[in-house]
């Protein structure tokens, strides 16, 4: 009678990667193990391959392991025909992997053993039997998981620090946070300057200046991060940080910290009954500075420039855009006087919001940015030009005056109406800014 071979390998794992350094360890005693029981089988034509199939260091809940997946490669390509593990949970701890694993190794006639178990899934009572086993061994992984997932909560409602990059101005220390003094002196002037500045983008810009950066620290892979200059997406989140105030969060509930505060609470309220305001209220200081959106841009009948000015009336301020000859030689010289700028900037504004949906537009950017950057498609365009419509009316006033002198290239204003010329190449720029912007939106979530 002749005898079928059977090609035979032994897959072996360990969670951690405590010992596997020793002379023989874990790993090695299962692939003993496996190895004798495959002699065992011989007079079947059982014969051991070549190579080992290793994973130490790996959990058995995730398949993403590197001997796993060389294993599975061998299947798929018709090189084995049993696996031999010391113990089924050695394979993987999920019910559902096991599921797959079984479904693809019955697609290509592949037979799995288990040295301590005795068990062949290609025997209808060897399968259930191992779903029985793997129902515990998964039950056993997601108890262990609740454990750690109470103590954890536990500790944190003690006021520890259970792990994570540390916030700027602390380093972590015996599941405590500490401060850095020289981050925390930088988390004060954070603080204290938005109350007195109102403005994420000018106070971004003024840390900017004084050569300020975000955190540096090295992530778990070995990799830098942080250590660039601060955008408002890293102002917003440092002052919703409640662990500045000496808190520490779980879920979505705070609970009194272990840490010591970088800032009192007197301050945390000024800040936050200032982010309450309107954008255009808390931009206070800077308002006569960004308010003639349309200087330089707004001409009048006589064809020349339109001068921003102001009158106050009972405390309050009243913008005018006045015409070159009433100012120069008085009212009654010229057919328009001076125009409200609550009323002409939001034409020029509506008119922008209305450019950025208009199909034409869209695709005579797209084809203009193609030429400069083959990365970028129409429907990103499309994609970027809409998002930014719906975020106009959030934008401060220095903003939009930034997006009015990109844009426009001339506003003409006469008895018969409005006139608004684009700048040709304004919607390339605008669409550059904001790729440019998304980029480092992405490096922050890294």
């Amino acid at each position: 009678m002749d005898v079928k071979y059977k090609r035979c390998i032994v897959y072996t794992r360990k969670s951690s990667e405590e010992g596997l350094d020793q002379e023989f360890n874990s790993l090695d005693a299962q692939f003993e193990a496996g190895t004798a029981f495959i002699q065992s089988q011989k007079q079947e034509g059982w014969f051991l391959l070549e190579g080992r199939y290793d994973d130490g260091g790996f959990s058995g809940g995730t398949m993403e392991r590197p001997a796993l997946k060389r294993l599975m490669n061998d299947v798929v390509a018709g090189f084995v025909d049993i696996i031999v593990v010391y113990k089924v949970d050695r394979l993987t701890r999920s019910l559902a992997d096991f599921a797959k694993l079984v479904e693809i190794f019955d697609q290509y006639n592949v037979s799995f053993i288990s040295v301590t178990q005795q068990f062949n899934t290609t025997s209808s009572m060897g399968r259930l039997t191992l779903n029985v086993l793997l129902s515990f061994a998964q039950y056993e992984r997601e108890v262990t998981a609740e454990r750690i997932r109470d103590k954890v909560a536990a500790s944190k409602k003690k006021g520890m620090w259970m792990g994570g990059t540390p916030p700027l101005g602390y380093f972590a220390k015996n599941n405590k946070l500490t401060i850095i003094e020289d981050e925390a002196n930088l988390v004060r002037l954070i603080f204290a300057e938005f109350i007195a500045i109102g403005s994420m983008t000018q106070l971004c810009k003024q840390l900017a200046e004084s050569g300020h950066r975000t955190k540096m620290f090295i992530s778990q892979k070995g990799n830098r991060r942080g250590g660039r200059p601060f955008v408002k997406t890293d102002i917003y989140k440092i002052l919703h940080n409640r662990i500045y105030i000496g808190e520490i969060k779980h879920k979505d509930k705070w609970y009194p910290g272990l840490h010591e505060p970088i800032i009192d609470q007197d301050l945390w309220n000024k800040v936050h009954a200032t982010l309450k305001q309107p954008p255009t209220d808390r931009t206070q200081k800077q308002k006569y500075q960004t308010a003639a959106t349309l200087k330089g841009l707004l001409f009048g009948p006589d064809g020349k420039s339109m001068t921003p000015t102001h009158t106050k009336q009972n405390g309050k301020t009243y913008r005018y855009y006045l015409t070159n000859t009433a100012a120069k030689k008085g009212h009654a010289e010229c057919s328009i006087k001076m125009v409200p700028a609550n009323e002409v900037e939001p034409i020029v504004f509506g008119e922008i919001k209305a450019i950025f949906s208009h199909p034409t537009v869209i695709t005579q950017t797209a084809q203009a940015v193609l030429t400069q950057d083959k990365s970028i498609t129409e429907d990103h365009v499309r994609e970027q030009l809409l998002a930014f419509n719906t975020v106009w009316s959030h934008l401060f006033p220095e903003e939009k005056a930034r997006m009015v002198q990109l844009l426009v290239h001339q506003v003409h204003i006469n008895t018969d109406g409005i006139s608004i010329t684009f700048k040709t190449h304004g919607l390339t720029g605008l669409v550059a800014d904001m790729k440019h912007e998304a980029q480092q939106l992405k490096r922050i979530a890294r």
